[in-house]
């Protein structure tokens, strides 16, 4: 087996197709796992729509309850623990099918078996996982995840919730007050993060809750809000709350960094969560669109709508293709930290914060893509689309928040390029060597070979290399000029976040179309090989537009006018695609199926 690449690799090593895991690779487990979900979602939530944005919050968990039963909330969860044990690819697959039916569920889902969860497998004691987990796993028990605070939200660490130590040592007193905390209604145990006298650093703590014995905590109303409507949110308010000493999660101190960590893994399954709605929103789309009829003609005939539906079912494509590839590379780095004999604890944590940075970038991408979607999805449905009478609008208002939580895109962007720097300072990514290479090229001459580009991807490929070089010569020069302080540069940091989050799904998408085409043959992907085309066509442009605002912003003279000729070279075609022909493929294609059939 090829070598396993490392988080942020794939900016400075080639990848081979072969060595990319695509959803065509599903084991029978894994589709039997899928056509589960799939079958739960159009049972138990999609009929019930209009309960979910009628704010039915007994439904909600009702549903989270069955869920539970058929051991969906325990997929992640050891066996020892009364989960199912499966690896990371089920659960983020899971996660994908069982999201789709309503926003709602999805928030509850994601917040329990993710955040609500995995910070007790990944840092509890063994006695506080055989006391917790089982119950959690099943849903006997759900969980919430109390770390925001009115002063506290992407500055998690700064909040005001103290933690007091009994004369005795032997509980803690919890005061303060926690926002926005997803399940709040329903849960029976809480992850309370805390602050210990004048500590640095917050403290997480276990924290049960039981309404017929409250121990000084109260819940606030359910909050009204824009989309997610049955999902129950409310603020929690601790008063003298009284928490066994042992119920302390990981160390004094180490509440931030279970906080980092449960958010990497929130992450890419918030990107897993937005994927089959994209999917369900294409299919309703491209119905509509056949059936309606303006000026004699079907809509999605007429190519304003073409141009929608092939790019609506390209980003879908790409998405998917860019988080399950990540998913198998965290899956497998599990899998290594095992064999090197690793506890499940330790090997988990390590595999998922590896991958720190792909599953910011994908948590950005993924959003972005699906509240995109639904907005299009709203545009083909015209009026219509206004009218809660189609799914479109819930969508719509549903998709929004999966922008803000989990950490903001704005954060997660600067986050994805920080932590980068940081993995690039301790060697872990050889970010400098490939980068001063790049700057001396530079200098040379280019070469005016023509290549020979028949091969499949062989030019998209090589546009790949190129873009990568883009990136390295940008960061790489604004590294050099800023250092350290390149964090006080935020535009600049989102900037380079953007050429580095284009470069990962355009190649994410390549690299599984190419898979498929050397096993299926190229015919049976003509129409994915124009999705990947297509994306990379628009990701080369936005690359060209991020990279040249940062040039002019920080270089200038001799250096910018060098790094303007780079950007030009390393962002040119030697063929540009037909962009209208591309469309035209994927939206007839999409037509025929009359459905997302990718």
């Amino acid at each position: 087996m090829a070598e396993l690449l490392r988080g942020g690799q794939f900016l400075v090593k080639e990848t081979h197709c072969e060595d990319v895991f695509t959803p065509e690779d599903f084991t029978e487990e894994q589709q039997m796992m899928k056509e589960a979900v799939m079958e739960f979602n159009d049972r138990e939530i999609i009929p019930h729509k209009n309960r979910f944005e009628a704010k039915d919050y007994a439904l909600t968990e009702e549903v989270m309850r069955k869920a539970g039963e058929l051991g969906f909330l325990g997929v992640a969860v050891p066996e020892e623990y009364g989960g199912l044990g499966m690896g990371f690819v089920s659960t983020l697959l899971t996660c994908d099918y069982i999201s789709s039916g309503t926003g709602s569920f999805s928030t509850a889902f994601g917040a329990h078996t993710g955040i609500g969860t995995m910070p007790i497998t990944l840092y509890g004691t063994e006695e506080q996982k055989q006391k917790y987990v089982p119950k959690l796993a099943t849903g006997e028990w759900f969980g919430a995840y109390c770390l925001t605070e009115p002063g506290a939200g992407s500055d998690a660490n700064s909040g005001k919730t103290t933690a007091e130590l009994s004369a005795d040592g032997k509980s803690y007193k919890i005061n303060g007050q926690k926002m926005w905390i997803s399940n709040a209604g329903f849960c029976r145990l809480m992850i309370v993060f805390a602050r210990i006298e004048n500590d640095k650093n917050i403290t997480g703590f276990i924290v049960e809750y039981d309404k017929d014995n409250p121990n000084g905590i109260t819940l606030g109303e359910e909050e009204h809000k824009l989309g997610i409507r049955a999902s129950s949110t409310r603020q929690v308010f601790f008063n003298d709350t009284v928490v066994p000493a042992e119920n302390m999660l990981a160390g004094r101190g180490e509440g931030f960094k279970i906080a980092m960590n449960a958010l990497n893994v929130g992450r890419i399954k918030l990107a897993g969560a937005c994927l089959d709605s994209q999917r369900r929103v294409i299919t309703h789309a491209v119905q509509y669109a056949t059936e309606r009829k303006q000026f004699k003609t079907p809509i999605a005939d007429f190519g304003a709508i073409k141009v929608k539906l092939a790019e609506m079912a390209t980003d879908a494509y790409v998405g998917e293709s860019a988080t399950y590839r990540a998913a198998k590379d965290i899956e497998d780095r599990i899998a290594l930290r095992v064999e090197a004999g690793n506890s499940h604890q330790e090997a988990e944590l390590k595999g998922v914060e590896e991958y720190a940075i792909e599953c910011s970038i994908l948590k950005v991408a993924v959003s972005e893509d699906v509240q995109n979607c639904a907005d299009e999805g709203i545009q083909i449905f015209g009026g219509m689309g206004f009218s809660e009478e189609t799914p479109m609008e819930a969508a719509w208002r549903d998709a929004r928040i999966a922008r803000i939580y989990e950490g903001t895109n704005e954060i997660n962007r600067m986050l994805s390029v920080g932590m980068l720097i940081k993995k690039a300072m301790k060697g872990h990514v050889d970010l400098l060597g490939p980068a001063t290479e790049v700057a001396n090229s530079l200098m040379g001459i280019p070469s005016f070979d023509t290549p020979d580009y028949s091969e499949l991807f062989a030019e998209e490929k090589e546009m790949i290399s190129k873009l990568k070089k883009t990136f390295l010569m940008v960061a790489g020069a604004a590294l050099q000029k800023y250092g350290p302080e390149i964090e006080e540069h935020q535009q600049l940091l989102i900037a380079a976040a953007d050429i580095l989050i284009e470069i990962y799904m355009a190649e994410s998408a390549i690299l599984r179309t190419e898979k498929n085409a050397k096993r299926f043959g190229e015919d049976s992907q003509s129409v994915q090989i124009a999705m990947s085309k297509l994306y990379l066509y628009h990701a080369v442009d936005k690359i060209e537009e991020k990279g040249k605002e940062s040039i002019i912003s920080f270089a200038e003279g001799d250096e910018q006018r060098m790094m303007l000729i780079g950007l030009k070279r390393f962002t040119k075609y030697a063929n540009y695609p037909d962009i209208v022909d591309l469309r035209n493929e994927i939206a007839e294609k999409v037509k025929a199926e009359n459905k997302y059939c990718f």
